[in-house]
């Protein structure tokens, strides 16, 4: 005798699997954008401000705004000790654009370091090192 699923057995799978998928998606959705909004945050108020706070303590200033994130990478002319990189790699936020920098900052008096976030804007969505 041979054993097999009828066809009233493979829809209950069916219909308990997409009942699963229900209850499931709702709390994965959005989960990719909040992942890279604290990966974001976490270069800039770790990894980056970390190599910046190098520069300005082996320098006595930070980077200008025209020399941006890059005097972290080569060296500028205004730089006085220049041990050498800051950073590994020229910094790029989650979804692929480079981090802004200005110094002296608008909302800080040393530094406004921020990513434009998903909509690549200046906008409620960006990632910044104030508020």
């Amino acid at each position: 005798m041979k054993k097999a699923f009828t066809l009233i057995e493979l829809m209950l799978v069916v219909v308990i699997i997409g009942a699963l998928v229900a209850m499931v998606m709702p709390r994965l959705t959005g989960r990719g954008e909040q992942a890279r909004a604290q990966a974001a945050a976490a270069d800039i108020n770790s990894n980056i401000a970390t190599a910046l706070k190098m520069y300005e303590l082996d320098n006595g200033i930070f980077p200008t705004t025209e020399e941006g994130l890059n005097a972290l990478l080569v060296k500028p002319s205004s730089a006085r000790n220049w041990p050498g990189q800051y950073l590994e790699k020229q910094p790029i936020d989650p979804w692929g654009r480079l981090y802004q920098y200005r110094s002296p900052g608008t909302h800080r008096p040393d530094y406004d370091l921020f990513s434009l976030g998903r909509d690549g804007q200046e906008s409620s969505d960006d990632v910044k090192n104030w508020e």
